[in-house]
């Protein structure tokens, strides 16, 4: 994997029980073959590819989720200090975190969305608010020492793509071990009822020809990648916020990111661009029924906001 840039570009390393952070770490993949290290390469394979920085904001449907997630995370936070963006992708919410004034470290285990944060955060002129952009899992967070960040952040799914379910249990047990006492963590995940929409607007013929699959899905939640997402875990919320509480975090909220407006891409597109006044009242709309459970359980991606 590739080193982060230099120290004197990204700041200073955040001390750690070692001697700063390890440039090239991640518990994913390396060594002999195996089914774990197989589906860590496709989950890897698959996101070389995807634009993860230009899902988030292509369209104002998408910008739902990340306004969203942007609004929770400016009420939890605190008012400074170091955050741990863990899965941070390309860098989409470090740079946005890093303009409000926090040190931010990035954590993510693909190579090439690791360099395409290295190239944003620069663009975006916050180097100097990144303390460090490296290489590892959620997993095994053993390069940080206990406690080391005043909030921990872990979006858009990457807590779905760790297989098999003790594995995402010891990624729950890192996020929270890494975070001071007090400290929030949020966690947003792909959920399982929308997955399940989601394939049959894609793939309605499925239902005929493979209906193993969505009663897989709906009955385990575990997918195995063979229609061309990474291979993952869909989330039920009560699930997710068990899983939570089993780790002694108080939950704080749940929230359904899309919303109501969950999967209705033309329709919120077409309302934002033909009548802004329009659309500006249905974000107000939304942030009132976002937290309501049967919105939550059904929008395409939702958020718990936990505390140590």
């Amino acid at each position: 994997m590739n080193h982060p840039g230099p120290a004197d570009e990204l700041g200073p390393p955040l001390a750690t029980a070692r001697s700063g952070f390890p440039r090239e770490t991640s518990s994913l993949g390396g060594g002999r073959a195996t089914p774990g290290n197989r589906t860590a390469e496709r989950i890897r394979a698959y996101y070389r590819e995807f634009d993860e920085w230009g899902r988030l904001v292509q369209d104002p449907y998408h910008r739902l989720e990340f306004e969203t997630t942007i609004h929770y995370l400016r009420r939890y936070l605190p008012s400074r200090g170091v955050l741990l963006d863990a899965g941070g992708g390309p860098g989409r919410y470090t740079i946005e975190l890093a303009r409000d004034g926090y040190e931010v470290v990035l954590l993510d285990f693909s190579p090439e969305q690791l360099d395409q944060a290295r190239r944003n955060v620069r663009r975006a002129g916050v180097s100097n608010m990144v303390r460090e952009i490296v290489s590892g899992s959620i997993v095994d967070l053993s390069q940080f020492a206990r406690s080391s960040f005043d909030a921990v952040l872990c979006l858009g799914g990457p807590l779905n793509h760790v297989l098999p379910a003790r594995r995402r249990e010891t990624a729950i047990g890192e996020l929270a071990r890494v975070a001071r006492t007090g400290a929030p963590i949020f966690i947003s995940v792909i959920g399982r009822y929308s997955a399940l929409t989601d394939g049959v607007l894609r793939h309605p013929d499925g239902l005929g020809t493979d209906p193993q699959h969505h009663r897989r899905i709906l009955r385990t939640g575990d997918y195995d990648g063979h229609r061309g997402f990474a291979p993952c875990h869909f989330y039920r919320p009560e699930d997710l916020v068990r899983s939570v509480r089993r780790h002694r975090l108080r939950v704080e909220e749940v929230v359904g990111l899309e919303g109501l407006g969950a999967y209705h891409v033309r329709e919120m597109n077409r309302l934002a661009r033909s009548d802004p006044e329009a659309w500006a009242s249905w974000q107000e709309f939304h942030l009132q029924t976002c937290v309501d459970p049967a919105v939550v359980a059904t929008s395409e991606h939702f958020l718990v906001v936990a505390r140590k």
